[in-house]
């Protein structure tokens, strides 16, 4: 087709790669990433995992969320290093206490963030790292912030070998867990209707014990069903076991205790009564089912497995019975303990009677669930303080990964050879400059690729002519169709796309600005000062076109990929060393996210250029326009696809997101790529096939589709739709009180050599 599926391509640096090992650090995270999105939509966000059901959780509950979901590398370098370049993230966050030294240490060597997000320290494994602390000690060093749950987990990654001015308590993510929305499946509450149960009891997450002198929680609670079956027939154990490697030995267990049973992916025996049990042998479900229960016995506390989350449960008001193993969860224990807001027992043999006793007392059972309920509510908080600290380090990271490529030693004397040819060549157009009998102002950028260089001359020329100027626009016109070497074309007047290029294009239908299209922008220049008098010129990616002077350069920073690897091709996407950016008379960093202050970004410009204001500015979508109508439109309602031919098609897909349009499919074609009749046929077949009458696209990309487009859309039932951005510059009066003092002290310069 042209273009690859974007399923997982290597995304620009600046995304944010969060690590979660556990099922419940996947649940979680989900809240985190979800705040990270809704406060910075165009980051990217991956999510990797260590076991398949930590997989299908984070798919289940991630999906339209973030941007890759994929399974852990082994701490390896080779690994490592493999999964670092294909996510290019600017921050690595780490969830809970999972150590990896070579991830800590790659992570580092590629200037990431590295944060390690409701970090704990167990009872358990904390004599362990302190033996071994000879090994850890240099891992604990690497972060660049540590958020722990507790001060006790604080204290512990400190005596570790953690800084101590990196570490600080922020509370535990477990207890922002909202409680979850999800419908019970229609096979459990057609069950619970047809028995209609006296009592509901969830075993949720038993273990087998740690060994072979532990308990077994499947054997404990079936013991403990069959006692109290005795005397409450109306009783529904629901069996939830941990592991789904356990399912099957559960239902042994079930079939030989004589326990009438049914597994929840199994249909419903005609002749099933009371009491009975349900085997949930399916993931993810549990959290659903806990408004339903009466009882909830939280498993891994009898066994000596640590425990495991009592607070979804809690969330929904229940009453939680535990064992006295909650090592894992120390700080949440204690404050359960002392506000007497779960039972616990001290062995298996109390089990029975304590789920009895909840039974028999509604009463107790609702303070219970009351006093668990406000201790979580009132623990909330860790995520909002997590999130803060994740953007701040992300906006003190500069992504850079050039160092990481394998054949670095191979490209490094071309590079070498690129960076003392051009700035040779610099030097030499510099020596050779011309001036136009008008004020230039040049947009450009340091980097190849797209920085949203158009969309900035595209709103300077808007800007500037409601000001009252008469600005004109020099630009190559990259790939036009045309053979004339110069074309002139007035505002507000029509050209063809093959005349003038996709980008130029733009500028001609936006009519704000006079066009000269040519190679030479001198040449250009004066046949437009000729034939209509501009009083400004806009030099459209000029920052490398020194055979014309200028007086302001403005270079454009993309703030996800701002510095292009930092090195120049082919090491890095940089078309001059860092020192150019000494040039710049101002810089704009383009693409910010609302509220951050890029301070790694700009303490990287201020290290080449002391003077040059900094502004920010973001894209900002305006309409959604018809492209056979030419008109603005509301879109059609259902699900979308979208497709674009950028330099950085992540930044569209970015926008779409922000804008609640997760496309059910998006497709990536080369940069300026012109599309064939075959190519808009297949597109809009993909579209129908995901169930979507709506295809999305840049206004880029519409220039260069083909004159058969509405016909074949019209053939095919879909509607294509794009996307017309508008720049939004903070501090803008500012930006633009430059450009015009420029333009009077160059019109002012002009005058005197013309007397």
């Amino acid at each position: 087709m042209g273009g690859a599926p974007q399923s997982f391509q290597p995304t620009p640096p600046g995304a944010i790669w969060l690590h979660a090992v556990s099922v419940g650090e996947v649940i979680s995270a989900t809240g985190l990433l979800r705040e990270i999105r809704e406060r910075s939509p165009s980051i990217p966000l991956y999510v990797s995992v260590t076991t398949v059901a930590g997989r299908d959780i984070a798919e289940e509950r991630l999906a339209g969320l973030v941007d890759g979901i994929f399974h852990a590398p082994i701490d390896y370098a080779f690994a490592v290093r493999r999964v670092l370049e294909r996510v290019r993230p600017a921050l690595v966050v780490i969830l809970e206490t999972e150590i990896w030294p070579v991830l800590y240490r790659e992570a580092k060597r590629a200037r990431c963030g590295l944060v390690i997000v409701n970090g704990r320290i167990s009872d358990r494994a904390f004599p362990s790292y302190r033996r071994w602390r000879f090994l850890f000690s240099d891992a604990f060093e690497r972060p660049d912030a540590i958020l722990a749950q507790s001060e006790i987990d604080a204290r512990r990654y400190i005596e570790l070998g953690a800084p101590r001015h990196l570490v600080q308590v922020i509370g535990n993510l477990k207890y922002d867990i909202e409680p979850s929305r999800a419908e019970p499946p229609r096979m459990i509450t057609s069950l619970i209707e047809k028995l209609r149960p006296a009592t509901v009891w969830i075993a949720a997450s038993t273990m087998a014990g740690a060994d072979r002198h532990d308990v077994d929680e499947d054997d404990v609670v079936i013991r403990a069903f069959q006692e109290l079956s005795r005397s409450r027939p109306g009783l529904l154990l629901i069996l939830v076991p941990r592991k789904p490697e356990r399912f099957d030995e559960a239902e042994r267990k079930l079939s030989d205790a004589g326990v009438r049973y049914v597994r929840r992916t199994d249909d419903v025996p005609r002749d099933l009564a009371l009491p009975c049990v349900l085997l949930l042998d399916s993931i993810g479900e549990l959290a659903s089912l806990f408004p339903l229960a009466d009882v909830v016995f939280m498993g891994g506390t009898l066994a000596r497995r640590g425990g495991h989350n009592v607070l979804e449960p809690a969330a929904v008001r229940r009453a939680i019975i535990t064992g006295p193993h909650l090592e894992n969860f120390a700080a949440i224990a204690a404050e359960f303990r002392e506000q007497r807001a779960c039972m616990e027992i001290n062995d298996a043999s109390q089990l029975a009677a304590a789920v009895a006793h909840l039974i028999d007392q509604p009463q107790l059972r609702e303070e219970l669930g009351a006093r668990a309920a406000t201790l979580a509510a009132a623990k909330r908080g860790a995520t909002r303080k997590a999130v803060a600290e994740i953007l701040r380090q992300h906006d003190l990271s500069v992504p850079c990964w050039s160092q990481l490529s394998p054949a670095r030693f191979l490209l490094w004397p071309i590079a070498k050879i690129w960076a003392l040819a051009s700035a040779r060549q610099q030097r030499r157009k510099t020596a050779r400059a011309r001036r136009l009998s008008t004020p230039v102002i040049s947009v450009g950028g340091i980097s190849m690729g797209g920085a949203g260089k158009t969309p900035m001359v595209d709103h300077l020329s808007e800007r500037l002519s409601e000001r009252g100027h008469h600005p004109a626009i020099l630009t190559r016109g990259y790939r036009r169709q045309s053979i004339e070497t110069t074309i002139l074309i007035g505002a507000g007047e029509p050209a063809p796309v093959r005349v003038t290029g996709d980008e130029a294009q733009i500028f001609v239908q936006s009519g704000y600005a006079h066009v000269g299209l040519g190679k030479n922008r001198l040449v250009t220049g004066r046949l437009l000062e000729e034939k209509y008098q501009p009083d400004v010129f806009v030099l459209d990616d000029g920052f490398q076109h020194t055979r014309l002077q200028r007086d302001l350069d403005l270079v454009v920073i993309d703030a996800l990929n701002p510095f292009a690897g930092g090195a120049v091709f082919p090491l890095g996407a940089l078309r001059e060393p860092m020192s150019a950016l000494s040039r710049a008379g101002a810089f704009v960093i383009m693409r910010a996210a609302h509220g951050r202050l890029y301070e790694g970004v700009r303490r990287q410009l201020r290290a080449w250029n002391t003077h040059a204001p900094i502004f920010r500015a973001r894209l900002q979508p305006r309409d959604w326009v018809n492209y056979g109508t030419r008109k603005p439109e509301q879109l059609l309602e259902g699900p979308v696809a979208a497709f674009c031919g950028l330099a950085n098609p992540h930044s569209f897909w970015g926008t779409l997101r922000s804008m609640c349009l997760p496309p059910v499919f998006h497709w990536a074609f080369d940069d300026h790529h012109h599309y064939t009749c075959e190519q808009v046929q297949r597109l809009a077949a993909q579209a129908q096939m995901h169930g979507s009458s709506v295809l999305l696209t840049t206004e880029k990309d519409a220039m260069n589709l083909p004159e058969s487009t509405p016909m074949v859309l019209e053939r095919a039932g879909v509607n294509l739709y794009w996307l017309k951005i508008g720049v939004q510059v903070e501090n803008e009066d500012q930006l633009l009180d430059l450009i015009e003092s420029k333009m009077r002290s160059a019109s002012g310069r002009l005058n005197r050599v013309d007397r």
